[in-house]
């Protein structure tokens, strides 16, 4: 007899008679997968969602028997929502052989990280919104929730229905999601004839918006439509109560973040903003909403969102019987997948095919649907 054993999970070639039996057997085989969002920063609140859901999802699955025998093993990637720092982790993870990458949160951060994981085959479910993400043609790449087109539509209309007679402002953040959503509620409102009194960019990370509320009340704005983050809508609201300027914000899926509570104070009720609906309140996350509860963790924002992904990426390699890059974007882009979110279908872009939004407003601590 000659050939090689293998000892703590190694793979052993014995042969016998001169043949040849190859084992890829270990006790302890696990699939490397990957979270990846701003887990520091000013954004970490975000990346901690996210970081979160995928956390849960992993041991759920993990403790239901895992993929294919086995066990899921993350790895967390902080990409800072720089994109620059989003390569260096997608190169990581190409590194690590990740089999799956949830993630990147900050459309920044997905745009140039895609393209490494579309070279490196690896499959990726994101949750970021930019258009262009899901119009590039790669194969592998799937949207968890809609996209700025979408809800910058929904924003349009809400501004026409419940803001008639009032000056608007649209204003962005320079960033890919911010100036985005910022240009699709522009081009919502232009549809609808409604006037924008005032379209401007502003600078991220700043702390005196004095200059920008100066031009809100020369223009009488009453409405500011916001694309970007949340830390500067609560800087330039609490500045505009100061300034005495009587202003409401609607924006999009990011003012879901509850830090804005804290940082906005009493201004918090001012705020509007669009997100899928809450699948917190569906019954198909009941048990996971109560999971996260017992831990004493409120499962808002992208947590939910970030463990459908893991779910919908374990299925597929399930039903594919198999982690090989073409086989589980098969599955992905012909299958139906049950959720915590709810039924996900993806189109031949990887964009749901049923994406809602719905409008909410921040009430104290809370947010729920506008009545």
């Amino acid at each position: 007899m000659n050939g090689r054993k293998v000892l703590n999970g190694m793979s052993v070639a014995i042969g016998v008679g001169g043949v040849a039996l190859l084992y890829a057997v270990s006790a302890n085989a696990s699939l490397n997968v990957g979270v990846a969002g701003p887990m520091t920063g000013e954004y970490a609140s975000g990346g901690e969602q996210f970081r979160r859901g995928a956390e849960q999802a992993v041991k759920d699955i993990n403790a239901a028997g895992g993929v294919l025998g086995q066990q899921l093993n993350l790895i967390v990637g902080d990409d800072v929502c720089d994109p620059k720092q989003a390569v260096s982790v997608a190169n990581d993870f190409v590194n690590k052989k990740v089999v799956f990458v949830n993630g990147h949160w900050c459309s920044s951060s997905t745009l140039p990280a895609s393209d490494v994981y579309n070279d490196a085959q690896i499959p990726e479910i994101t949750v970021s919104t930019n258009p262009t993400i899901t119009e590039r043609g790669i194969k592998g790449l799937f949207r968890i929730t809609g996209r700025d087109d979408q809800q910058g539509s929904v924003t349009a209309a809400y501004i026409a229905g419940h803001f008639k007679g009032k000056k608007i402002a649209v204003i962005d953040d320079k960033t890919a999601y911010g100036g985005g959503l910022a240009d699709e509620i522009a081009k919502g409102l232009a549809a609808r004839q409604i006037p924008v009194a005032l379209r401007q960019s502003i600078t991220a990370g700043e702390l005196d918006y004095s200059g920008l509320i100066s031009k809100l009340k020369v223009a009488g704005v009453q409405v500011l439509a916001y694309g970007g983050y949340y830390q500067e809508v609560a800087l330039i609201l609490r500045q505009a109560a100061q300034a005495g300027l009587d202003l409401r914000v609607i924006g999009g899926d990011t003012l879901s973040n509850n830090e804005l509570v804290s940082a906005a104070g009493p201004q918090i009720n001012r705020v509007l903003f669009t997100f899928p609906p809450d699948p917190r309140k569906s019954a198909a996350a009941s048990k996971v909403v109560a999971a996260f509860r017992a831990q004493k963790i409120e499962p808002e924002g992208y947590m939910l969102y970030s463990y459908a992904a893991m779910q919908a990426y374990a299925e597929a390699a399930k039903r594919a019987k198999s982690t090989d890059y073409a086989a589980v974007v098969k599955q992905l882009h012909d299958g139906t997948f049950d959720t915590v979110v709810g039924q996900l279908k993806f189109d031949s872009k990887g964009d749901l095919k049923n994406p809602g939004y719905v409008v909410y407003k921040w009430n104290g601590n809370s947010y729920d649907y506008v009545k």
